[in-house]
């Protein structure tokens, strides 16, 4: 009996959890979150769910720990330069990220507080010191950049799916955006008719990072306004 239980750890600890997650990743890619079950991740590492639960102890952190390492791997990429440039590769990563795992979006929301959004937060966090924004608007900085990162990126990996579930390529599902938005009543809607057709033709990278950049203009105002004003020292040129 007792070498049966040896022969049993020995068989959990030879799965190493970075395997479990990476095989979670795949079938999250695949299925979406209905899709990841421990009965359907056991059948993809081919063993028994009591290996897997050696090291996670159920779905909730398994989704964190496949969507913490999808982030770890963005962040690990960046380089950081110029704290406006960084910024700029934070967003677009996890753009860029979201789009191909559409998951992560909503286990990084839903998991707040746990490490996948505070690698994010912190290095957005550390730009923002970078730049020489006063502690008592840092949090307001960040949270804006957080805010708009996040929401966006999920939006735009959500029009994706819809988009995969009607059977339409990206071109013919704007082009049905922007007929829709065209034969809007002009009265009432008068701006959506009026941006009908750049619908069509947008790039959602470069319209993504044109808000990044209006947000970091906007933190920046806000950083010289709350400079205090020079004083002239006579005498003192």
């Amino acid at each position: 009996m007792a070498k049966r239980a040896q022969r049993t750890q020995r068989r959990e600890e030879s799965l190493s959890r970075e395997c479990i997650v990476e095989a979670s990743i795949e079938l999250l890619d695949s299925s979406g979150e209905e899709g990841l079950t421990f009965r359907a991740l056991s059948e993809r590492l081919a063993t028994g769910p009591g290996a897997i639960y050696w090291h996670i102890a159920n779905k909730s952190d398994l989704l964190t720990a496949a969507c913490d390492a999808v982030v770890a791997r963005t962040m690990n990429e960046i380089a950081v330069t110029t704290p406006e440039a960084t910024i700029r590769a934070v967003a677009l990563g996890v753009f860029d990220g979201i789009d191909e795992h559409p998951w992560v979006g909503s286990v990084l929301t839903s998991a707040s507080g746990l490490s996948p959004i505070v690698r994010i937060l912190e290095r957005i966090g550390q730009q923002i010191r970078a730049l020489g924004v006063p502690d008592e608007q840092q949090w307001a900085a960040v949270g804006a950049l957080m805010a708009y990162i996040l929401g966006v990126s999920r939006q735009n990996a959500a029009n994706g799916q819809l988009a995969r579930t009607r059977g339409l390529d990206r071109s013919d599902f704007l082009e049905a955006v922007s007929a829709t938005w065209s034969q809007l009543d002009p009265k009432v809607y008068p701006f959506a008719r009026s941006v009908a057709g750049q619908i069509r033709d947008h790039d959602d990278r470069v319209d993504f990072l044109a808000g990044i950049d209006l947000i970091l203009r906007g933190i920046d105002s806000a950083r010289r306004r709350s400079r205090p004003p020079h004083k002239h020292v006579p005498g003192g040129g």
